[in-house]
C-alpha cells in the first residue's frame, strides 16, 4: 500500500464506479477482467448502499487533466490493494486509460515503472509526480 496515502476511499470509489461504467459499455468484456473488478470492489468494501448510490450517479470518463490524473492514481491505488500486482489488473488498468484516451503502450511504460519502483516505499506524493510526469508526455 501506498505509504501515508491519506486516499478518500469515496472518490476511490467513484474511480470504481466510473471504470466499472466503461467496461460494461464492452461488446465483450472477458471473464478475467470481470474476476478483477469484482476483487477490486471486495477490496474497496463496496456493498449494496454503494451500489444503490451508483443508479443514482451517472459513471463518466474524465476528460480533464485533473480528472484523468485522479482516474490513473485510483487505478495505481487498486492495483496496489493487496500489494501484489496481477497481469491482468494490469491489462485492466491499461485498457481503462485506453478509454480515457491515452496511449496504450506509454499507459503500460507507467504501470510498469511504477510497479517496480518499489512501491511500499513509494509516497502519495511520488506516484502522484510520477502520473503528472506521464501526463506531460502525452501532452494531456
Amino acid at each position: 500500500m501506498i505509504q501515508g496515502s491519506g486516499v478518500d476511499i469515496g472518490k476511490v470509489k467513484t474511480s470504481y464506479f466510473n471504470l466499472l461504467a466503461v467496461m460494461m459499455t464492452s461488446q465483450k468484456i472477458e471473464s478475467k477482467y470481470i474476476r478483477c473488478l469484482v476483487k477490486w470492489g471486495i477490496q474497496l468494501g463496496v456493498n449494496v448502499e454503494d451500489l444503490k448510490e451508483l443508479e443514482l450517479i451517472n459513471a463518466t470518463i474524465p476528460t480533464d487533466k485533473a480528472g484523468r490524473l485522479e482516474a490513473l492514481y485510483h487505478l495505481i491505488y487498486m492495483i496496489y490493494l493487496d500489494k501484489v500486482v496481477e497481469d491482468v489488473e494490469l491489462e485492466v488498468a491499461t485498457a481503462y486509460a485506453e478509454k480515457l484516451g491515452l496511449q496504450k503502450e506509454l499507459v503500460g511504460d507507467l504501470f510498469k515503472s511504477i510497479a517496480t519502483l518499489g512501491y511500499d516505499n513509494y509516497s502519495v506524493r511520488d506516484v502522484h509526480k510520477e502520473v503528472e510526469d506521464f501526463l506531460k508526455l502525452q501532452g494531456s
